[in-house]
């Protein structure tokens, strides 16, 4: 929950200065409010936009709810559903997850998916059960076609704002372990599907993380409110 109307300007102005030839896929993931200002700025760049949450409801008497057609008509390509705060602080289920999901793919967008533990958790042994868990929630709703249409998130909510990080060996092991169980759903189509790292990015920890065989790109939070730190973990890319 950041930005303004003169702040956006400035960042997404420094971004695509910046942007001219990428050769790894970008995006921003930004309040609803501000959307349209994303489609207006972005629209013919390489930049796609998307929103940071939607209603699992189609429409109706939800007050207060985004739906995934109001998404889609601002011309929003991605949606993060499942994010860790939304887990925490708005008491989303695995299975509200896996439904959301499932209202994205048939609106058009790709859902980003996240999961991820907490510090307690990974202490007690617990990720591989914690983040199994959230995944399964999802392939079990998801038929082959739909689940190669979806981007995976890993975010380790032990290391989101608090600069702790993954080391790129503990972040790639969980990565790997998601690889396997999206196989085991449809290999054909878990292999197109992109699994991101989503613990504190930062240009320094990028390139390192990027290395990793799974790891196919960030879902980057307080680094991508600087166009310069942004741009150098796309550069990383």
């Amino acid at each position: 929950m950041n930005g303004g109307l003169a702040a956006n300007a400035a960042l997404l102005a420094g971004i695509k200065a910046g942007l001219q030839q990428a050769a790894a896929d970008a995006a921003v993931c930004v309040p609803a409010p501000y959307l349209a200002q994303c489609q207006a700025e972005l629209s013919g760049t390489s930049i796609a936009w998307g929103a940071q949450d939607v209603s699992v409801h189609e429409s109706g008497a939800y007050t207060g709810e985004v739906a995934a057609s109001m998404l889609r008509d601002f011309g929003c390509a991605y949606v993060i559903v499942g994010h860790s705060e939304r887990r925490a602080y708005h008491g989303e289920s695995d299975a509200l997850v896996a439904q959301k999901t499932l209202r994205a793919l048939a609106a058009g967008l790709t859902p980003i998916v996240c999961v991820g533990e907490t510090l307690e958790e990974r202490e007690a042994g617990q990720t591989d059960l914690v983040v199994g868990r959230q995944i399964d929630a999802v392939l079990q709703v998801l038929d082959a076609r739909q689940l190669g249409n979806i981007v995976l998130a890993y975010e380790p909510v032990w290391a989101i704002g608090t600069g702790k990080t993954a080391t790129p060996q503990m972040a790639q092991d969980v990565h790997a372990m998601l690889r396997t169980r999206l196989a085991l759903k449809d290999a054909a189509a878990a292999a197109g599907v992109k699994i991101l790292y989503g613990g504190s990015m930062k240009p320094e920890n990028a390139g390192e993380l990027l290395a990793m065989p799974d790891i196919d790109g960030g879902l980057v939070g307080g680094a991508a409110l600087k166009a310069a730190d942004f741009l150098a973990i796309i550069g990383a890319a």
